[in-house]
């Protein structure tokens, strides 16, 4: 059973504590009898504990740096999102596959903003462009903010933002199960709240160091039944020896558990299996003995943005893959609405 996250090593930097949530999590971590440093930026952290790298990396995952959002301008989110609305960044889960691995590089540590009021306030700038059309801010793209949502209750007081806002919705995706504390915020039906699910072998091989898949799937209940609109991701769909009756034990899963009266407003995303070469380096670095299947021979090469391009499957291998998990939704829940695949 997976206990909430609680770090190793907290760093604050100094302007967190001009912030009054930065004053109650120095008082809370103390409390907790946490080690604390302080940095004068995140950038500055070079010596962290460990004999190698294999301990730095893993030491890193479990280090909370409390800090302060300094870019206010929000990268785009689609196909999800209009925005990424940016409360954290890092992740204490350890999935082989995540695209977190390039993108913090040699900063895997956890990062939370305690300048939450100015993000908000940027968000509304945002909406107010846009009105009256609706603004979906996605607040899962740089981390998995329910992971560490029990200790700074950043993500609580988003959803109860967007929850008054007239023109806004809020979106976010966890593989984390620790979502009691979240059950009575005034969502107002604003706020998606998303699990990222899979086959069983994916889970097991791919996914260590987050909550299982029936854990999941309970929280999913509690969510369903506390009101929020609710989605799955299934990702990343990865072709693996019985993948097809794989992810229909994965369906026949959710289809058990979920409320029948909580179906009506049901999402999906679909997302296959991709990588770039940068991240196959990192990703055979942190986890040397991987089970993942990397082998750009077997993939289609896709230009990206930013000019990095991925690794997906052959069009053929897409082509099934799509037929195969959205006849899967049709059949076990017919109601819902697959967003995308991609």
């Amino acid at each position: 059973m997976l206990k909430p996250f609680v770090p190793q090593l907290v760093y604050f930097e100094p302007q967190a504590l001009e912030y009054p949530l930065g004053k109650e999590l120095k008082d809370k971590f103390e409390d907790m009898g946490l080690e604390i440093k302080y940095t004068t930026s995140h950038n500055q952290i070079r010596n962290l504990p460990g004999e190698n790298h294999f301990q730095k990396y893993r030491i890193a995952k479990s280090t909370l740096v409390v800090g302060i959002r300094r870019t206010l301008k929000f990268d785009t989110s689609k196909p999800s999102a209009e925005y990424a609305i940016p409360f954290a960044t890092g992740c204490m889960g350890h999935c082989h596959y995540c695209y977190l691995q390039t993108t913090m590089g040699s900063k895997p540590y956890i990062r939370t903003y305690v300048n939450v009021e100015e993000i908000l306030e940027q968000a509304e700038k945002y909406m107010q462009e846009r009105a009256p059309e609706i603004t979906r801010f996605e607040a899962a793209c740089t981390s998995d903010i329910v992971g560490i949502d029990h200790l700074t209750h950043t993500l609580k007081r988003a959803i109860e933002y967007f929850g008054e806002s007239e023109y806004g919705k809020l979106r976010f995706v966890t593989k984390f199960h620790h979502v009691d504390h979240l059950l009575d915020a005034k969502h107002n039906g604003k706020t998606r709240f998303r699990f990222s699910v899979n086959a069983d072998y994916v889970i097991k091989y791919f996914e260590p160091g987050t909550s299982p898949l029936a854990k999941r799937i309970e929280a999913a209940t509690k969510i369903a039944n506390a009101g929020y609109p609710l989605g799955f991701i299934v990702a990343p769909i990865y072709l693996h020896e019985g993948w097809k009756e794989g992810y229909k034990e994965l369906f026949k899963k959710l289809d058990e558990s979920l409320p029948k009266e909580t179906r009506n407003d049901l999402t999906f995303e679909l997302i296959q299996h991709r990588f770039t070469k940068p991240a196959k380096r990192v990703i055979m670095q942190n986890y040397p003995m991987t089970k993942l299947e990397l082998d750009e021979e077997k993939r289609k090469y896709k230009w990206g943005r930013y000019g990095i391009g991925k690794y997906v499957y052959q069009k053929d291998e897409q082509e099934e893959m799509e037929e195969v998990l959205r006849g899967y939704v049709e059949k076990y829940f017919p109601q819902a609405k697959v967003e995308y695949f991609t």
